[in-house]
């Protein structure tokens, strides 16, 4: 444990982690502690509507995992959001009991206004917290799985991944808006009363829901950081670079790929499950694919491959849509696809790519001009880009240290 945190901190993730614990700690405590007449009381629905920025941030982690360090580009990231969501959805429903509209202790309330009889074999068990906490895993992680099992080894890869993964959470969307899918239909699971037995709208719940997220988004980070700063990492840089190059020097490409998607995929399935409670509605429009091209404009604008970049990104665009949709609302779809040209066109590696290159260039250039009026050290290297600070590497030497390993001859 403590080599996995070790090869997970350094200065960037520990600034990282010290604005996440001030923020856990702080919000809630202003909330429930500061007097509503104090300026610094943070009001519920602020509260609330953070501790969905948290969600969002998870699911953009999870994506800059797949496509900043391993390159594959998922447009469909929003179909294991979305299936934790309605796990966790599940659950919130089987506790209404008899508080709902036609006050039946067993079927949710949009099965007996479709006239069902009886409850369908695959809620069996949702009524317990802890089936339901290992379905938010589960069902991401094994649709995934078997999903990448089949692409991977069939190598395909590129644009036509990303189609696929589109499809996908499309044909999802189709399905769930089926009323006789048991799911809801097009109106989904809302009308949550608890959780774990606490008034879901009550502020003490809202605040613990805030915490959980923001300390559930720092674990994921931790589990990411660890991953990228590792030989495992190094080999899933190697094969975003050169997949054939990997391939050939004896590494099984699909077993790495197929482990990172999958993770990725219970990551998302976790943050959709948080999100569920705080927003109090969970409906098939969350499968909707332009959410997963929406996900990657976040990873984008914030610095894909950076992981932190990820996070900031989330935050600051759904931001800037809170702020525009209630003052602009009919110019957000044009803000946003401005602000996704300007990224690609002026800041390539996003804003903590872009920070982090400058920063580099010039701490080597004040080196180098020590060095050249005769003190300090000389410089060791150019200036490297950012990809490179966060382990991008060239393929060669990512796959050199990456002995570990133990590669096995592929099939």
């Amino acid at each position: 444990m403590s080599s996995f945190l070790f090869r997970a901190m350094d200065a960037r993730a520990g600034v990282f982690l010290a604005l996440m614990a001030a923020v856990i700690i702080l919000v809630p405590a202003c909330n429930l502690f500061v007097p509503e007449s104090s300026p610094f009381h943070v009001p519920t629905y602020a509260v609330t509507l953070m501790g969905k920025y948290l969600t969002y941030a998870l699911l953009a982690l999870a994506v800059d995992l797949v496509w900043g360090y391993c390159g594959i580009l998922s447009l469909g990231h929003a179909a294991f959001f979305a299936l934790g969501g309605y796990a966790m959805g599940m659950y919130l429903m089987r506790q209404i009991g008899t508080r709902g509209v036609y006050g039946d202790p067993i079927l949710p309330d949009f099965m007996v206004f479709l006239n069902w009889q009886e409850l369908p074999w695959y809620w069996y068990g949702f009524d317990m917290f802890w089936f339901a906490a290992l379905m938010v895993l589960l069902v991401p992680g094994v649709l995934a799985f078997v999903f990448g099992w089949f692409a991977f080894r069939s190598r395909v890869t590129g644009v036509y991944l990303s189609i696929i993964t589109q499809a996908l959470t499309y044909a999802l969307l189709l399905a769930f808006f089926r009323n006789d899918m048991g799911f809801g239909g097009n109106n989904g699971l809302t009308d949550f009363k608890d959780v774990l037995g606490f008034d879901i709208q009550a502020d003490t719940t809202r605040a613990g829901l805030f915490a959980a997220s923001g300390i559930a988004l720092v674990i994921c980070f931790l589990i990411c950081r660890s991953i990228t700063r590792s030989k495992l990492g190094k080999v899933l840089v190697a094969v975003r670079d050169a997949e054939s190059r990997t391939r050939f020097l004896g590494y099984r490409v699909e077993h790495y790929k197929l482990f990172v998607w999958t993770l990725s995929a219970m990551m998302a399935g976790i943050a959709g499950a948080l999100y569920v409670p705080q927003v109090g509605i969970i409906n098939p429009g969350e499968f909707a694919p332009a959410n997963s091209i929406e996900v990657v404009i976040w990873v984008a604008v914030g610095g894909r491959g950076t992981l932190v970049g990820a996070v900031l990104g989330a935050v600051l665009v759904n931001f800037a849509k809170t702020w525009f949709t209630a003052a602009l609302p009919d110019i957000w779809l044009f803000a946003l696809g401005g602000l996704f040209v300007f990224v690609t066109l002026f800041l390539p590696k996003g804003i903590v790519g872009t920070v982090s290159q400058g920063w580099t260039a010039l701490r080597q250039r004040k080196i180098s001009s020590d060095f050249s009026e005769g003190s300090g050290d000389p410089p060791s290297q150019p200036p490297q880009s950012p990809g490179a600070q966060a382990n991008v590497e060239k393929p060669a030497s990512a796959i050199s240290r990456a002995g570990a390993a133990h590669p096995q001859p592929a099939e």
